[in-house]
């Protein structure tokens, strides 16, 4: 798993950055014994400029036109660092842990999800499926593999009393211990620019799975009699109600088309069968963009949904109205659309695809009829 460390560390913000996709495998004695002094630079980043150079790619431009000081393929590099710092807001993961995540993915892999490494290593931190790790498949999902760093690093007892090296090694094992510690600035600038662009960060984070107890709508069904639902599944039975008002007919078509693809926290719900996790759905982005293929704009935070529209009584939900639950009536946590027959589609939390759940699963704070 740690072969990789000496190649990656030899290039690390050398004039011949681009060479970095060539030094990815190497994996020589000879490599290893200059990995000591070639990071000694590593330490000289423009904290400030990285992060304004980020910030630019993050919103649109061209990588072609930005370089990023430690960073070959930012095009590549930067949505991946994206992934591994929305899943540790979302998993409630502290700066520095996820500090300590980029660190270790730039030292593993250089941000790139790789299908190759030392003896059967994959991914971007380099992760094994022999060592308990997961499967291939699983390993080369940057969710997945990021979920799993933080569990492990989160399993140290006093792990955020230790250096970022110290850490690093301590969930890796790594032959090359101190080879961590010379990402730690460019790490920390990459945080501060990715964690920017999530509103909210550190509050909409848990959108747990559908809050239990009993929902407090008394709608003329509750879904209970669907039994349980396959995850990413629609019930047998079901189909949209033919007096579904036609904007919420779209929305709800939309929507149904993504069932079964993984949430995302901080996901634009833009390409949820794509390969960027980015592009995938949490829950408020799945409502946004159903309903924005309705032609009907929403704002994008659960905490701003809750404004959308007008209220309307939880005894009487139509197809398309937005459903609330977790925190409270003024400011809830997650968001769903009901669909009719008693059944709400939802993109609930990490690890979790969107699909269709019965209200009995639901303890309804609001509502909300947007059209």
């Amino acid at each position: 798993m740690k072969g990789l460390a000496a190649g990656i560390g030899v290039v690390v913000l050398s004039p011949f950055l681009l060479a970095g996709t060539a030094m990815l495998m190497a994996t020589s004695s000879d490599a290893a014994q200059t990995v000591s002094s070639s990071l000694a630079c590593a330490g000289d980043v423009d904290t400030d400029t990285v992060v304004e150079q980020v910030t630019k790619i993050l919103n649109g431009a061209d990588t072609k036109n930005i370089h990023v000081e430690g960073l070959s393929l930012p095009e590549e590099q930067i949505p991946n660092a994206r992934t591994i710092v929305a899943t540790g807001i979302d998993l409630h993961v502290p700066k520095k842990g996820q500090i300590i995540a980029l660190a270790t993915a730039m030292q593993e892999s250089r941000l790139r999800n790789l299908s190759s490494g030392d003896l059967d290593s994959l991914g971007l931190f380099q992760q094994r499926p022999s060592q308990g790790w997961g499967t291939a498949t699983e390993i080369h999902d940057p969710v997945y593999a990021a979920t799993q760093f933080y569990k492990h690093l989160l399993a140290v007892d006093g792990w955020q009393q230790l250096t970022v090296a110290q850490a690093a090694q301590t969930v890796q094992r790594s032959a090359y211990p101190d080879a961590y510690a010379p990402w730690e600035p460019l790490a920390t600038a990459l945080q501060k620019a990715i964690a920017a662009t999530f509103p909210d960060a550190g509050q909409d984070t848990s959108e747990p799975d559908t809050a239990s107890g009993t929902a407090s709508c008394a709608a003329t069904e509750d879904g209970s009699g669907y039994g349980t639902i396959p995850e990413g599944s629609v019930p047998k039975g079901y189909s949209i109600p033919k007096n579904a008002d036609p904007a919420a007919r779209k929305a709800i078509d939309w929507a149904l088309k993504q069932l079964g693809t993984m949430y995302q926290w901080g996901g634009t719900c833009t390409a949820p069968h794509g390969t960027d996790p980015m592009g995938r759905c949490d829950c408020s982005s799945l409502t946004q963009q159903a309903y924005k293929h309705a032609g009907v704009t929403l704002t994008r935070t659960t905490y701003t949904q809750i404004n959308e529209g007008k209220a309307v009584s939880t005894k009487h939900l139509q197809p398309g109205d937005l459903i609330f639950a977790r925190g409270s009536a003024a400011r809830p946590e997650h968001v769903g659309m009901y669909i009719g027959s008693g059944l709400a589609i939802e993109a609930p939390r990490t690890g979790k695809p969107v699909r269709i759940t019965p209200l009995a699963d639901w303890a309804i704070l609001a509502a909300r009829r947007v059209i």
